[in-house]
């Protein structure tokens, strides 16, 4: 029995918490079922928790309060920064599908943070941008979701959070050399 993260565990599965089970799950898949890349499995484990932990975090302190959620957060923030869109382009740069952002923008237009207006390619095309509520809205959404942002990252030195930022580029750059899906 060993102590792991402030939990007991052991392999016969007493409380376990997840590095603990991140540990069982390297032992298990490595020794029972005989995968090698442990350290692999360890490290897509660790960044989909990290980010699971800070995206429930930023929309539960932040956005839900607001009466928002991370994806309506995300919509509005392509949309502040990056001015009228078409939704598949906003879709893109937001990481949705153009569905989630079909579904979203009713939601942000009856709420009047956004609006919907017919786009001069063809009939069918329509440009999304915020409103003048939506625009006061993000300033003072963006304020609260800075403030978070800074509180995660000074745990990391600047030099630790630069080193964070090439790791995790490198890592999205290198889909490249494998067959990736992803949202576009």
């Amino acid at each position: 029995m060993n102590r792991i993260g402030g939990a007991m565990s052991t392999d016969g599965g007493e409380e376990l918490d997840f590095w603990s089970f991140v540990d069982l799950a390297g032992r298990r898949l490595s020794d029972e079922f005989g995968f090698p890349h442990r350290l692999a499995t360890r490290l897509l484990l660790t960044l989909n928790r990290a980010s699971a932990i800070v995206t429930y975090d930023l929309e539960s302190t932040v956005h839900r309060p607001r009466g928002h959620s991370w994806a309506a957060f995300r919509l509005l923030f392509v949309t502040w920064l990056a001015g009228p869109l078409e939704p598949g382009r906003a879709a893109t740069l937001a990481g949705m599908s153009r569905a989630a952002v079909s579904n979203l923008t009713k939601t942000l237009v009856a709420d009047g943070m956004m609006d919907r207006a017919p786009g001069e390619r063809d009939g069918r095309s329509v440009i999304l941008s915020l409103t003048e509520r939506g625009r006061d809205a993000m300033l003072e959404i963006f304020a609260g979701q800075n403030e978070r942002e800074r509180q995660w990252a000074g745990v990391l030195t600047e030099t630790e959070q630069q080193m964070l930022i090439m790791l995790l580029d490198k890592l999205i750059a290198g889909r490249g050399s494998f067959d990736v899906r992803e949202r576009s």
